[in-house]
């Protein structure tokens, strides 16, 4: 009972002052020529408003083609606006997916986002064209350096140029915001961060958030609280690990005899920590139609946990979370 009660203080003390009211809510409900949008948040301070729930391009790349399409369409008839993809999901499909079914008529209503993992600025620039093209657009609304793994990554991609470059690519209008993204290492943000302070370049940060996150290796309790400090927009995955929450996953080869939902957490649950804090953006990666409505139903029923009802469920979690095995992507091994 005192080792749960000193947990669950120093926890709290972590993530004081981490809850949705730091985010700012477009004040009224918006609408469009498909129909209401879902409620939306500020992405830092790009001033843009994002709906609270993006699509993931990652499932768009490996799910069948129907699926992939039947979900876009179900995001948009649903209300999301903010659609999320890499050139590295499926070599490209994810991108030619969107530039299939999403872009060539809905452009002018959503936030389109991609990410790059070259490693110096010729890759970049070569994924960024190709990135434009699959997509059959001119210009994203963010642009992304992906999946930094450790601060050594950080800085032999920034001794390679990839910074540079990006800020020449942003300056002729190829994206309007820059970002960062990675889900192995909070140290490999705390280093981008903090090799970029003085110049300031970056409008957001994608970064792993669930239940589990503050126990092991956090980004929660590590990353967050200094980006909120630069303003920037917080852009949130692995709400359910990746689908390590449940008992298999197929495609993973996960298999697991006590799964965390349904045996401790509800979906519900393990989204609603999520939205309840200070996150602009939850990306959903869904494989089919049905999977992305159930995430909508839930954005559109949102109502924010208090930090006692957060506690307990990472409490709840504790001991699964700590040996790190759920959360499989995190490593301090590049």
């Amino acid at each position: 009972m005192t080792d749960r009660r000193t947990f669950l203080k120093s926890l709290a003390g972590a993530t004081a002052g981490l809850t949705v009211s730091s985010v700012s809510f477009s004040q009224t409900p918006s609408s469009d020529r498909l129909g209401e949008v879902l409620p939306k948040r500020k992405l830092g301070r790009t001033g843009e408003y994002v709906t609270m729930l993006g699509t993931g391009g990652y499932h768009v790349g490996w799910t069948t083609e129907r699926d992939a399409h039947e979900v876009i369409e179900a995001s948009l008839e649903g209300g999301v606006r903010f659609f999320d993809t890499a050139e590295s999901y499926a070599n490209g499909v994810s991108e030619e997916r969107y530039g299939k079914y999403l872009t060539p008529k809905y452009r002018d209503l959503i936030f389109l986002t991609s990410k790059t993992t070259g490693p110096d600025a010729k890759t970049v620039q070569e994924h960024l064209e190709g990135t434009l093209s699959r997509l059959k657009i001119d210009q994203l609304d963010l642009y992304q350096v992906h999946a930094v793994s450790t601060p050594e990554d950080v800085d032999r991609r920034i001794e390679n140029g990839v910074l540079d470059y990006l800020l020449k690519a942003k300056a002729q209008g190829k994206f309007r915001y820059l970002g960062f993204t990675g889900h192995q290492n909070p140290f490999a943000h705390l280093k981008m961060l903090e090799r970029t302070k003085e110049s300031d370049i970056f409008d957001t940060v994608l970064m792993p958030v669930n239940v589990l996150d503050p126990s092991y290796f956090s980004f929660t309790k590590n990353v967050l609280p200094k980006a909120l400090d630069r303003n920037l927009g917080i852009t949130s995955i692995k709400s359910l690990a990746d689908g390590r929450f449940f008992a298999n996953k197929k495609e993973a080869n996960w298999q697991s005899n006590d799964p965390i939902i349904p045996n401790y957490l509800s979906i519900k649950e393990a989204m609603y920590f999520v939205w309840s804090l200070p996150v602009s953006v939850l990306i959903s990666g869904n494989e089919n139609a049905t999977f992305m409505r159930e995430k909508i139903a839930l954005a559109r029923s949102f109502t924010k946990l208090s930090e006692e009802d957060r506690m307990t469920l990472i409490d709840k979690v504790k001991n699964i979370a700590l040996d790190g095995t759920v959360e499989y992507f995190k490593s301090k091994e590049s």
